[in-house]
């Protein structure tokens, strides 16, 4: 009993500093849920031959920013995706409901795949408030703390 509670005391030690500043940007993204928060910019004098660029909200890349600072981005992220076989949002979003305290690396795993890949593929971002994922990550990251701590603002 005394190793559970020593683990979970690393656990919050090590996340919870990481999960608050992540948890200031739960209210825009609680408004902001299922949105499409990017728009393709085309230069005015139509020539089809121009690429067309990528325009995010400014909340949502200082969301990225903060994210990429926290001790839970993980490059290894894609053995969690192989291990328990995440095909998809929606296996996202059901690991997201099963994790405890003790796996909370998990969220992290699934935070890294839309952050580091958004690096390469402006569009993944995006899909990660399109689909919920980045608001579920953060309250379970959230009440996850929060049980075994005190309440956060």
């Amino acid at each position: 009993m005394e190793e559970n509670k020593a683990g979970i005391t690393e656990k919050i030690n090590t996340y919870k500093a990481d999960v608050e500043a992540l948890v200031r940007f739960l209210p825009w993204l609680e408004k902001r849920a299922g949105e499409k928060l990017s728009t393709n910019y085309s230069p005015e004098d139509g020539a089809e031959i121009t690429m067309k660029v990528p325009v995010y909200d400014s909340t949502l890349l200082s969301f990225i920013k903060a994210a990429k600072q926290t001790k839970f981005i993980n490059k290894n992220y894609v053995y969690t995706y192989s291990r328990y076989k995440i095909r998809n949002s929606e296996d996202e979003l059901k690991l997201i409901d099963r994790v405890q305290i003790m796996d909370i690396e998990l969220l992290g795993n699934i935070l890294s795949k839309y952050v580091i890949k958004g690096n390469t593929k402006g569009a993944v971002w995006s899909e990660g408030m399109e689909n919920g994922v980045y608001l579920k990550l953060i309250t379970k990251m959230k009440s996850l703390i929060e049980y075994w701590t005190k309440p956060m603002e």
